[in-house]
């Protein structure tokens, strides 16, 4: 509640929301602008779960039908069988769940480094990590495939090797700087008694740093596994082996030989984890996106 004396400032003034006119007006605008970005971004969603369900005649048809005239929800099953999505998803999975343990380890040990161990030209670093956010992620495809096709001093290929897809995806300098800011967020306080009770810097880390960071560390884990996930180009290029291809990659190169309707079937199955993964942990997404601080 705002404090007695002090006006919160509305597009909206609490006397024209009391009047007919206004509380008509307002919650007009209200139902249009919910309805409209609820279309914006369902609106996909209900394609492409519903153009698996038509006929291929159907799909192609102009103007498209809103509702399947006769549904086929065998075409679910079909498109799991003629493309092999089972071992394209495990494949993704395998990429997916290996960048993101990489990224947990080594991108929480970068943060955690810069937000309370101060090493010397901390602020150089982190600054050039930031700037590397500017670079466009296309114009580093060709150094990124020339390193991993012969890794520098080891002098060993990664390709067809998850390594390809795990190495470029760990030092991700946005997820650093959600890890730093959050971790600025912990009162100095609660690491200075585990100083004096004799915890060194890792176990600090351990155990008192990472439980008070879960909401943050929900928030990078999604982002990891979404990234690799929804990620195309790169896998492209670096598992040409069919056995080795992620579920993006798979669907597109088994998509000449099915129908239509298959593939869209084959993209929403593809779609059903993230969005999955994003219910079962918005909450812990949301509060991690919006504390900024914490209470001693």
């Amino acid at each position: 509640m705002a404090a007695p004396g002090t006006r919160s400032r509305t597009l909206i003034s609490p006397a024209q929301l009391n009047r007919q006119r206004g509380k008509a007006l307002y919650w007009t605008v209200f139902v249009v602008v919910v309805v409209v970005f609820t279309l914006v971004f369902l609106g996909p969603l209900y394609w492409m779960v519903t153009g698996g369900l038509k006929t291929t005649h159907e799909v192609v048809q102009s103007p498209p039908t809103l509702f399947p005239r006769q549904p086929r929800p065998g075409n679910y099953a079909k498109a799991w069988g003629d493309l092999g999505l089972a071992r394209l998803l495990l494949n993704t999975v395998v990429y997916a769940f290996g960048a993101l343990a990489f990224q947990l380890v080594l991108d929480v040990a970068a943060a955690y480094s810069l937000s309370k161990l101060r090493p010397v030209l901390g602020n150089l670093v982190l600054g050039m990590m930031l700037a590397t956010l500017m670079v466009p992620a296309t114009v580093l495809v060709v150094p990124q495939y020339l390193t991993v096709l012969d890794l520098p001093i080891i002098h060993q290929n990664l390709l067809n090797t998850p390594w390809a897809i795990w190495l470029p995806s760990v030092t991700n300098a946005f997820t650093i700087f959600l890890l730093k800011r959050f971790f600025d967020s912990i009162p100095g306080e609660l690491l200075d008694a585990a100083a004096i009770d004799g915890a060194g810097p890792l176990r600090t880390l351990r155990s008192v740093v990472l439980p008070m960071s879960r909401p943050i560390l929900a928030v990078v884990s999604i982002f990891a596994v979404v990234n690799v996930w929804k990620d195309f180009l790169w896998p492209l290029l670096t598992e040409p082996d069919p056995g080795r291809r992620t579920v993006n990659v798979g669907i597109y190169a088994l998509s000449t030989g099915v129908t239509e309707n298959e593939v869209i079937a084959a993209l929403t199955i593809a779609s059903v984890p993230t969005l999955v993964l994003f219910l079962l942990f918005q909450r812990n997404i949301m509060s991690g996106l919006t504390v900024g601080s914490l209470k001693g």
